[in-house]
Order: C-alpha cells, then structure tokens, then sequence
C-alpha cells in the first residue's frame, strides 16, 4: 500500500511541474544548403613549411599539382564544418570549427579536395572516421605523419617524392588501408601502428636507400607487397598468426627474405594475430 501511495504522489508531482515548466529538449542538427569554399594559401615564408589538416567525418581528397602552396575546395551543409584557415610564419593549419561532437543526420556532407604545390613540407593529417584518398607522388614532403580513427584509406606514390623524407609515421584505429608506391616515398623509416583491420603495403617503386619499416597491429589481416627487385628482410613477433609467403622468400624461424638489388628493405612486424602476407 505504501509503495502505490508514494508512485502515485511522484506521478502528481511530475504532471504538476509539467504543467509550470516548459522543457526545452536539444533540437537534432538539420543539414542546410550545400556550400562549397575555395581555399587558397600562397607559400608562406621559409625553406620549409608545417601544413596540419584537422579533419573530422567526411571525405578528403589530396594530389599534387597546385601552383600555390595549397589550392582547392571544401564542400559541406552543416555551418560547423566551414574550415578554418591559421597561418602563423611558416606553420599552416586547415581544420573545422570547433564543435563537440559529429551531428547525426543522413545527409551529411563535408569533403576537402586539395591540391598540394612543390614546396618542401612537414604534412601531418588528423582525422577521425572518414574515406580519403591521397595521391603523393612528385611532392617535397620532408615527413609525413597520418593519425586517424576507424577508417578507409586509399593512398599512393605514383611518383618518387622528390626530397628525402625522414620518417612517414601512420597511426590508426580499425580500419582498411591500402597504400602503394612506398618505395617512392623516399622515407628513412616507416611506422606504422593500427588496430584491427586489413591493410595492404605495397613497396613498389623506386627505392634509392635503406629503409626501415615497423609494423605493429592488433587482430589484422596484413599484406606487405615487395617487388622481386628489392633485398627485403622480414622480421616477424606474433601471437598466433598465419603466414603466408609468395615464390623468391626464404625462412629461418621468425626471420623471411628475399634476395634483390641494391638498396634493402628492413621489416620488424609485431602483430597479435591475424594473416600475414609477403608477396611479390
């Protein structure tokens, strides 16, 4: 009885309040008419620039080809994603506005398609789950760093890049990734750090000297593409993974190689497990 009589008196109480108090209930974001901004940086003073892209959900689009330093376009139909260009001497930022949290609507649109110019470059990108599609070859990227949430990433070296790059360092969550052309890149050292997914890294290109690679990933599916004409040493820690190798690899215990020429690849692999995939 007492138990009726008290959810009762709470019941009463609610519907008195409701009746003196009008509750104002966060209204869900709307997508509005599509805008699409042209971004135009010239090159900023100094031998070499740091240009950051903080991107969140959407698509991004990079090439090489800009007779400026940077030049495309963002299109979007939501006020908060109007990018926002900082440039403070020789460190350039594209990023969105500030907001706290992706809203969530169908038809939802924010696409970055920039062209990046010749002009030698730190290019670091941030983003969170989105599709982006980069094509680096032919530029001047002193070091390259990728950071990102679950994601699919399509990215190439069609080109070799033209300046030695220190280190190319890309960290993500689950995602798919296929990056080719990676002899191209020209870079000292490779690390590369995902969670799970399947990515494929494949090496082909030109590659003028050693370079290191380091791998490390949860649950994944891995496929490492090493042209036959390229010395490859593979060193791989896992927990319970498979193996598979193509035709030109030999194996003593964790350690796989091929025999090429010139310059040499050096592999070290940890993963938990998964599938791993050297191939030619």
């Amino acid at each position: 009885m007492n138990i009726k009589f008290i959810s009762a008196f709470v019941v009463v109480a609610l519907a008195s309040l409701a009746c003196g108090f009008n509750i104002n209930l966060p209204k869900i974001p709307t997508p509005g008419a599509e805008i699409i901004e042209e971004v135009r940086i010239p090159a900023p003073e100094g031998d070499e620039v740091n240009l950051k892209l903080s991107f969140g959900a959407g698509k991004m689009t990079l090439s090489p080809g800009a007779e400026q330093f940077l030049e495309g376009s963002a299109a979007y139909n939501y006020a908060a994603f109007k990018p926002v260009v900082l440039i403070n001497g020789n460190q350039v930022e594209i990023k969105m506005s500030e907001i706290n949290s992706i809203p969530a609507f169908n038809d939802l649109k924010n696409e970055w398609d920039f062209k990046l110019g010749a002009t030698p470059m730190n290019l670091s990108i941030e983003s969170g789950a989105y599709d982006g599609f980069f094509e680096l070859g032919g530029l001047s990227l002193t070091n390259l760093t990728i950071k990102d949430g679950a994601s699919n990433v399509e990215l190439s070296f069609s080109e070799p890049n033209s300046v030695k790059m220190s280190t190319f360092r890309y960290d993500t969550g689950a995602s798919n990734v296929k990056m080719s052309g990676l002899a191209n890149a020209n870079f000292s050292i490779l690390d590369f750090s995902a969670g799970a997914g399947d990515y494929t890294l494949d090496f082909s290109g030109e590659l003028q000297d050693d370079a290191t690679v380091k791998i490390n990933s949860g649950f994944s599916n891995l496929i490492l593409v090493v042209p036959e004409n390229i010395n490859a040493v593979v060193t791989i820690t896992s927990g319970a993974s498979n193996i598979s190798t193509g035709a030109g690899w030999s194996q003593n215990g964790d350690i796989y190689k091929q025999k090429g020429k010139g310059a040499t690849l050096t592999f070290i692999v940890e993963i938990g497990a998964g599938n791993i995939t050297l191939t030619q």
